[in-house]
């Protein structure tokens, strides 16, 4: 138990100093880590780790698409339904489907069912690698809003095709209509376990007396419910996570309605699905050792040999599909023709984002030992294998030159859509209005006898009067680039140099240190209206 637990935090660690020098030498860190991991499981006496899939589906999986759900927008992901849905359904069916033909062609003794199995195991690309990748590049909104919304449903249907696919081994037979028709009962499903029990919860933050500690640990919680009632009832768990998701982002505003209780929230989640992200992809290089002593009759060279040729096929196979089904439904749809064309430009970027990562290695690994009680499941090993080359390539391949092609073909935004800056400007003038007609409504009476409430007014007025004058100078392209950043760039020395000064005030016994804390949260909150807050 000691050495499990200390092997654990040492990877952690681990992890979180690798992923300190990834950001030093500005590389993504699940490219970075990978690689890192692959490097030390090749230390001699290095312990070997053996990954555990059912640890990788039922600790990691929810919550990482719970969060990535809860980021996603409910108008953007409808808005863009066409291109996410044939991403995240045709483009894994079709990808399942090639793979399954050549490597039944390429390799010997595989069968078309077993080709089927690697194709959904291989197809789906990974949410964290690409959002991660595309960090702090100008990518458009359009483009990030499909990424996430394939990644999010995407391992429900790669998922299946598995599924579906380790019947047809198992049984010998495999029927497409019945496949077909139990795909759409259980990702439907699904999603009606996921909007139950999102509701349920809605009605437990909403109308119990909970605290900001409590809704946080509900919200860990929640992920973990949705996936085990689905699987429990053998429906789709990815499903049901995703649709809670959606729809508690989407409630939000209603159940978490004070400050202090989505600051909590964000600190929980943000060092929780860091710490998973770092963790899960570092295992994918120790998983190394494990993987080659399991290629049993089969060499390493064709091992690799045959991971190359599927990397390259499931690599152009996402161009041959995404081209075509960017362009040609405009062809057929007045209302989609209307939308600006994503020209060339967008179909690469999208085509070239297709990295595969842990959930392939974790579905791989979950593959039964035994095909009955006495004969091993055939090609195991190998698939495993396979499985591993693919990741490695895409990953690390289109991973460290994604954001080289992303400035090469000098990518802009294909819609329309106002300035970040504008939007920000144009919310705070709303809210300072909401706030002031309140104030002559309902306070009038109180402006000239308080006199909190008559500086707090006029404090508004000042703020909406900045505000306004901060719009109009964002129409001159000089006093944005270079205006704005200096005013940001003074409103954060001001913040570091009172944060220096609360420091002093700490020697002092004069001042409590709830009363510092306070005030150093109140700082906290001034930055990041210049700041943003990122997931």
């Amino acid at each position: 138990m000691h050495h499990d637990l200390l092997l654990v935090l040492g990877l952690l660690f681990a992890a979180i100093m690798l992923v300190l020098l990834a950001q030093r030498i500005k590389v993504a860190y699940p490219i970075f880590l990978v690689i890192a991991g692959l490097v030390i499981s090749l230390i001699p006496s290095m312990p070997i780790i053996q990954l555990d899939p059912d640890l990788i589906f039922l600790i990691f999986l929810p919550p990482l698409l719970y969060e990535a759900a809860w980021y996603t927008s409910w108008k953007d992901f409808w808005k863009w339904k066409r291109p996410i849905s044939l991403l995240a359904f045709g483009l894994v069916f079709f990808t399942s489907m090639v793979v399954a033909y050549t490597s039944n062609a390429l390799i010997p003794g595989f069968t078309l069912a077993l080709g089927f199995l690697l194709g959904g195991i291989v197809s789906p690309p990974d949410a964290v690698a690409a959002a991660t990748v595309l960090k702090g590049i100008h990518v458009p909104k359009r483009l990030l809003t499909i990424l996430e919304g394939e990644s999010l449903v995407n391992d429900a249907s790669s998922l299946i095709v598995f599924k579906f696919a380790v019947l047809a081994v198992i049984s010998g037979s495999f029927s497409l209509q019945e496949a077909t028709g139990q795909f759409f009962i259980v990702a439907g499903m699904g999603i009606v376990v996921g909007l139950l029990g999102a509701n349920i919860m809605y009605v437990i933050h909403r109308y119990l007396p909970t605290t900001p500690a409590i809704d946080a640990a509900l919200t860990v919680m929640t992920p973990y419910i949705l996936f085990l009632a689905a699987e429990h009832s053998h429906y789709s768990g990815v499903m049901a996570v995703v649709s809670g998701g959606l729809f508690m982002s989407y409630r939000a505003h209603e159940v978490f309605n004070t400050g202090s209780t989505r600051l909590n929230m964000l600190g929980v989640w943000t060092t929780m699905i860091f710490l998973m992200n770092a963790l899960v992809f570092i295992l994918i290089g120790l998983e190394l050792p494990v993987i080659v002593a399991g290629l049993g009759e089969y060499s390493i060279e064709d091992g690799i040999k045959y991971g190359l040729i599927i990397s390259v096929v499931v690599i152009l196979l996402r161009y041959l599909w995404v081209y075509p089904a960017a362009h040609i439904p405009r062809l057929l749809s007045n209302k989609i023709r209307k939308d600006p064309s994503p020209g060339w430009k967008g179909p690469l970027i999208i085509s070239w984002a297709g990295m595969r990562g842990v959930v392939s290695l974790a579905t791989a690994l979950s593959i039964p030992l035994m095909l009955n009680k006495t004969e091993a499941f055939p090609q195991r090993n190998l698939i495993i294998f396979i499985t591993f080359v693919v990741i490695f390539v895409t990953l690390v391949f289109q991973g460290l030159t994604l954001p080289f092609v992303i400035k090469l073909i000098k990518l802009k935004e294909i819609d329309s859509i106002a300035d970040e800056e504008e939007q920000r400007a144009n919310i705070q003038l709303r809210l300072s209005k909401v706030a002031i007609a309140l104030i002559n409504n309902k306070y009038s009476s109180y402006v000239t006898s308080n006199e909190l409430i008559q500086i707090y007014k006029e404090n508004l007025e000042n703020e909406l009067e900045n505000t306004a004058e901060r719009l109009n100078s964002l129409e001159c392209a000089h006093t944005k680039n270079e205006g704005i950043i200096l005013y940001q760039q003074m409103i954060l020395d001001v913040i570091l140099n009172q944060r220096k000064e609360l420091f002093l005030l700490k020697k002092d016994p004069y001042y409590a240190d709830e009363e510092i804390r306070h005030a150093e949260f109140q700082l906290d909150l001034e930055e990041l209206k210049i700041t943003g807050m990122s997931h």
